[in-house]
């Protein structure tokens, strides 16, 4: 599976981020120990022409690794079909005991790399720039988290076996699988809306009393909220089958790739919902924040409604 020329392009571009990372990380460590805002030393002056470039590697790293993401969604659907009992990337994900960890690692470090993107472009914009020490500070430990990424990614794909039966997405999303998914579904429906559309409003009742750190804390718990709620019920709305639950199957063309618009909307509205918590000047982070956890929201809601006035009933 290494050889295969998407998984290729994605472990060549791992290591260049390795190696770009490490130069990136020696300089965070270096400007973390001796920066001082208010020295006019030689070796500050240094610092600061160091943390231009470091900063510009941080930013190329997160601006090309979120394409990739997407790519990487890409490459295990593609994969999937030469995967005994595969139907999509579902199957690939289950055919190695790293997959899922690995997903939800790539799922962290974009939030996080978010935020420090969202730092930095805080930091630059004051001259006096206040978040520098906490900004390469933080790169240190995304740096580890980052390494571990790579790492993971390369024994998951080494481990695939072309050969291997594997799961595919209907049983696996289903409440007769043996993993810790099949007790998802015995959540009945009608609380798991309850909490949705409640965890949705009170975002919105806290965007216009501006209770920040509520705020940011309703929108952590939105994350797995939308994600239980689309496998469990809204995603048999989108495949309108009642026993179709895969998280990845309307990433497909079948579905008019409808999955990336979701899946953008959650992030934008929940990263965003999490910013104003750490930053101050916030304002727009409240309006962008609300403006795409609606978006979300009413699309899912729409393929409901959609659903219920062609066929006259709810699934």
């Amino acid at each position: 599976m290494l050889l295969s020329p998407e998984v290729l392009t994605i472990l060549i571009l791992n290591i260049i981020f390795a190696i770009f990372a490490v130069v990136a990380f020696v300089l965070s460590f270096r400007i973390f120990l001796k920066w001082d805002a208010n020295s006019t030393s030689t070796t500050q002056y240094k610092l600061e022409k160091e943390s231009f470039l470091a900063a510009t590697i941080i930013k190329y790293i997160f601006a090309i690794k979120v394409p990739l993401f997407i790519f990487f969604i890409f490459t295990l659907d593609k994969i999937s079909n030469v995967i005994t009992g595969a139907m999509c990337a579902a199957g690939v994900v289950d055919a190695t005991q790293s997959g899922m960890y690995l997903i939800v690692l790539k799922i962290i470090n974009i939030y996080l790399f978010a935020y420090w993107l969202r730092i930095h472009t805080i930091d630059v914009s004051d001259k006096n720039q206040p978040y520098t020490k906490y900004k390469f500070g933080l790169f240190i430990v995304l740096f580890f988290l980052l390494m571990l990424e790579l790492g993971l990614d390369f024994m998951m794909f080494k481990d695939i076996e072309i050969d291997k039966m594997v799961s595919c997405c209907g049983s696996i999303y289903s409440s007769s699988s043996t993993s810790a998914l099949s007790t998802l579904f015995k959540i009945d429906n009608s609380l798991l809306l309850m909490v949705f559309y409640t965890n949705y409003l009170l975002i919105v009742l806290f965007f216009f009393l501006k209770k920040r750190y509520i705020f940011s804390a309703l929108n952590v718990l939105f994350i797995p909220v939308s994600l239980i709620s689309l496998i469990l019920f809204f995603g048999t709305y989108i495949y309108e089958l009642p026993s179709h639950h895969c998280p990845f199957c309307f990433l497909q063309s079948d579905y008019y790739y409808v999955g990336y618009f979701l899946y953008f909307f959650l992030f934008m509205g929940t990263f965003y919902g999490l910013v104003v918590s750490f930053v101050k000047q916030s304002k727009s982070s409240y309006n962008i924040s609300l403006l795409f956890n609606s978006l979300y929201v009413i699309l899912l809601t729409l393929f409901v409604l959609n659903y219920y006035l062609k066929n006259g009933v709810f699934l």
